[in-house]
């Protein structure tokens, strides 16, 4: 069954409108009597059915609310740096579906890619919505944010997590699972992942100085396209067996 996310608390009646209106009408080629499931922005996902259709609005009646979640009990942030052509897209789209709950696409010291300030914003609108769609079908309950390109200086200045790790080819000793086990209790987990050329030893000192441990992601060196997704479905494993 097909989901749409709704920008507006839930509410028994609701409407659907702009292009995914138009994607139920003229693509799925859907009508009144069909059912959707909907996710309200508060949380609430419910099955609807279609009430009315006019040209650019959906009108949908909750029929049943869903109380599954989807959504994984550790909140994972990811840190990617920028990575060249179609990477960053495949990156954002498969993150959403292993289950992340934000994106800081970041401007690194060894990043291969730069963007400029009008460049970066259309980037991001577009990473959104390749998130939005990824979010529709693997059945998200919430759409996970993109955030605007930035620096790691940034985010660590902003944001904070119970634990933040950080994926770095140097570091042999510490292994992810190892970091997991011994922060059983935490609910929120960044992830730094380096572009193309790696993380400069500044960034992760600074990273370290802001609480991060490096770890190990296993004995062979991974991509950029590659580690995010290998350390997130990694986290979800090991805090899913811990019963984190």
């Amino acid at each position: 069954m097909h989901r749409f996310f709704i920008p507006k608390p839930y509410k028994q009646e609701m409407q659907i409108t702009g292009r995914d209106a138009h994607h139920i009408m003229d693509v799925l080629r859907m009508s009144t009597g069909d059912q959707l499931q909907v996710v309200a922005d508060d949380g609430i996902s419910f099955v609807g059915e279609i009430t009315a259709v006019s040209m650019n609005t959906v009108t949908v009646s909750a029929k049943e609310i869903l109380r599954e979640t989807h959504e994984p009990d550790v909140r994972i942030s990811l840190l990617q740096g920028l990575a060249k052509g179609e990477k960053m897209e495949l990156i954002i789209q498969k993150a959403v579906e292993i289950g992340v709950v934000e994106i800081f696409p970041l401007a690194m010291d060894h990043s291969v890619v730069v963007l400029d300030r009008s460049k970066a914003g259309k980037k991001t609108e577009r990473w959104q919505k390749i998130a939005e769609a990824a979010a529709k079908q693997s059945k998200r309950d919430v759409i996970p944010a993109v955030h605007g390109v930035m620096k790691l200086s940034q985010v660590l200045q902003e944001d904070n997590w119970d634990l933040l790790v950080i994926a770095y080819e140097s570091e042999n000793r510490i292994s992810l699972k190892e970091v997991l086990q011994a922060h059983k209790n935490a609910k929120s987990i960044g992830v730094i992942i380096g572009p193309e050329g790696g993380l400069s030893n500044e960034e992760v000192k600074a990273a370290q100085e802001a609480g991060g441990i490096a770890v190990s992601l296993g004995r062979r060196i991974l991509r950029t396209e590659t580690a995010g997704l290998v350390a997130a479905a990694a986290i979800l494993y090991e805090t899913d067996n811990l019963g984190i």
